[in-house]
């Protein structure tokens, strides 16, 4: 049952049948029905202050005829309060009506089909070549990989985009100081520490010897004119990079539909300029061709240097261009850091202004920064966290939890895999994206606080009485659920798919994350205040399928940002 438009579809009744009015439907009425704070206050509310200036009463008056107009079995009590309309369900036809809800739909409780038939590209990770995953590229991985799952939660086709940064004069740089210094054995033993350490030693060269940055520039040409032994050596440095890349990826549950870098567009770039130019959107300054955007006050969009050359403008537009061709996407999401808000302002502007309708449905999804223990991290100061480290040294921390906890516990190195992995996923995606985050051990291993192991015991938790009570064939007593404690989960489970339809429509894993907390905790306060293996077998049936569905719906939940739910810990 709808609760919401149930109690709609009554009011919409008890109008006509008190006031003769016809004018409201049910949908209207039921878009301003409320969720009270308080659960003393009602179930629902529905203000009547929109219906004062209509039927020429107080709010109150309103209020008092239509609380005597609706008799409807599932609504326990009605209160008039000072113009609101405060209705309370009866707690037993509430717990079987949503648990039924919840078992009907099974695993896709909280999903839809609205997706169906439509894709969503989402560019996310963009991680660099011939350089190491770092800590700073967590969010915008695990942002990414959560939308996603979310929107194939909701039936949509989903691209996931790894752009990978592979342009630009330093890869030129790289392949000079690999032909001068380098060799294939060092570069496959070393990966892309050996890479890296080549870079370092060209640019301490470069400061004693100036010219070799021209052999770097000659290099990058090679690149760019697809010259067989550069292209060659370019492509082995991006297999080489990828698998180190792809450890990580494996042990984050990550995965990509493309790699297409910005290198891959390098062909495609001159339809963008010639479209620009076609359009008269390229006007020159000081040599360089740029769209102007002052009348939208933003500073010019450089799609040429002065010398000729290409910047991330000029690819990115090329990017969503063959991304609408290729994907026709309904979506387009770009998870990168809030840094780049003004470039991506820019970008939808100029593809608005080459008259390109779909430019609205592109989006940036920003996120804030990481900081670890404290201290920000530079790679140039040789401040960084390694995330094949950190998610490595999560995985040890979780098992010597486990190991002082539940030392007898069957399989502990995969479920301190999925806990110490878990933990950090969950940390990153906890608060709103757009705040900075500042990762601490203490705080994302904790079993007890606002913590992915926190619901992830919750989840085990009710594995475990599901487990005890083995096979209960009575029918549910819903009675056995109108305690305070078990309406509080109720009323959780119900917002479930609200909640859902929250986080994909403001692009916010957060939502599904920090709702978790609050299932687990409600749950665990039913847990303890409530007889779960009952002697009554039919509250005792009820009981045990609110357990089933709250530990499905904390699956669902951390399934969709990406962590495990363990069924032993």
């Amino acid at each position: 049952m709808d609760f919401k438009l149930s109690i709609a579809n009554e009011i919409a009744a008890a109008l006509e049948t008190a006031f003769g009015e016809t004018s409201l439907t049910a949908d209207a009425i039921a878009s301003v029905i409320e969720i009270p704070p308080d659960t003393a206050m009602g179930d629902y509310a529905f203000p009547c202050f929109r219906l004062a200036k209509t039927l020429r009463k107080a709010p109150p008056v309103i209020a008092d005829a239509l609380r005597a107009a609706i008799h409807a079995p599932f609504l326990k009590e009605i209160q008039s309060v000072k113009g609101y309309l405060n209705f309370f369900i009866d707690r037993a036809t509430y717990a079987r009506e949503v648990l039924a809800g919840i078992e009907a739909h099974g695993g896709r409780y909280g999903g839809s089909d609205e997706g169906a038939g439509r894709t969503v590209c989402l560019d996310y990770s963009s991680i660099n070549i011939a350089k190491r995953f770092h800590i700073g590229h967590l969010s915008t991985t695990m942002i990414g990989n959560a939308l996603k799952n979310m929107y194939e939660f909701y039936g949509y086709k989903t691209v996931g985009i790894n752009h990978l940064g592979d342009y630009g004069t330093q890869f030129g740089k790289m392949i000079a100081a690999y032909k001068l210094w380098g060799s294939r054995e060092e570069v496959e033993r070393g990966g892309v520490n050996a890479m890296v350490s080549l870079y370092v030693r060209f640019n301490a060269e470069a400061e004693k010897d100036p010219g070799l940055n021209d052999l770097g520039r000659a290099w990058f040409r090679k690149i760019e004119d697809g010259d067989e032994e550069a292209m060659s050596i370019f492509n082995w440095f991006k297999k080489v990079t990828l698998a180190d890349a792809s450890r990580v990826y494996d042990m984050l549950g990550v995965r990509f539909d493309s790699y297409a870098g910005e290198s891959f567009y390098n062909d495609k770039m001159g339809r963008v300029i010639d479209e620009l130019r076609a359009k008269n959107l390229l006007v020159e300054s000081d040599g360089a061709q740029i769209v102007d955007l002052s009348e939208w006050n933003m500073p010019p969009f450089i799609i040429l240097r002065s010398d000729g050359g290409t910047l991330y403008a000029t690819r990115d537009l090329a990017a969503a261009l063959y991304r609408k061709d290729t994907y026709d996407f309904a979506k387009c999401l770009y998870v990168v850091a809030y840094q780049q808000d003004l470039h991506f302002k820019q970008l939808f502007k100029t593809l608005e202004l080459m008259g390109y309708d779909w430019a609205k449905n592109c989006k940036h999804v920003s996120f804030g920064m990481v900081s670890f223990e404290g201290e920000s991290l530079s790679t140039r100061r040789g401040n960084v966290v390694y995330l094949d480290e950190l998610l490595e040294k999560a995985v040890e921390k979780a098992l010597a939890i486990i190991e002082e906890k539940s030392p007898n516990l069957e399989n502990k190195e995969e479920v301190a895999r999925q806990v110490g992995i878990g933990a950090v996923v969950f940390f990153d995606l906890y608060n709103s994206r757009i705040k900075d985050i500042d990762f601490r051990w203490d705080r994302a291993l904790n079993f007890d606080g606002e913590t992915g192991p926190y619901v992830q015991y919750t989840h085990a938790r009710s594995c475990s009485v599901l487990r005890k009570a083995g096979s209960c064939d009575a029918e549910p007593d819903y009675e056995g659920l109108a305690t305070p404690e078990a309406q509080d989960v109720v009323r959780l489970l119900e917002q479930f798919p609200a909640t859902v339809a929250d986080a994909i429509d403001r692009n916010e894993p957060s939502l599904i994350t920090r709702y978790s907390v609050a299932l687990a905790q409600a749950f665990n306060k039913f847990y303890y205040e409530n007889r779960i293996l009952d002697d009554d077998m039919g509250v005792r049936a009820a009981r045990l399928q609110l357990t089933r569905d709250t530990r499905q719906t904390i699956a669902t939940a951390l399934g969709l940002i990406g962590i495990a739910a363990p069924e032993r810990m």
